[in-house]
């Protein structure tokens, strides 16, 4: 059974850094293309960072040059370092991966940026 597992999301004042973590079971992740999106009230999912099997990393423009995707297979893990965090990047955050016939999701980690 595949299960994703978010973690590292929080309550961090404007300016401030957050590092969030995607752990998996039951999947390889050296293999997947893993995506944080994220989601916030009243607007639809949107896709944050990807990075493919071979690390290389793409991002949205709202994030470019402030947030960081990156993996680490021996530890099954992929995560985002987050800095220079905005109000805007308030969202629940969530990890995914999966090919042409899966399609797997965590159950996401709230990012609250606020003073």
């Amino acid at each position: 059974q595949v299960q994703l597992v978010e973690s590292g999301g929080g309550l961090v004042q404007p300016g401030g850094s957050l590092r969030l973590s995607c752990a998996a079971s039951g999947i390889s992740f050296r293999l997947w293309t893993v995506g944080w999106y994220r989601q916030a009230p009243g607007n639809q999912r949107e896709l944050v960072a990807r990075i493919t099997s071979i690390s290389n990393a793409v991002y949205a423009d709202s994030v470019k040059g402030r947030f960081t995707i990156s993996r680490d297979n021996a530890k099954n893990t992929v995560y985002l370092q987050m800095n220079s965090l905005k109000p805007e990047d308030t969202a629940v955050y969530y990890c995914n991966t999966g090919g042409t016939s899966s399609d797997y999701w965590g159950q996401g980690t709230q990012v609250t940026v606020s003073s």
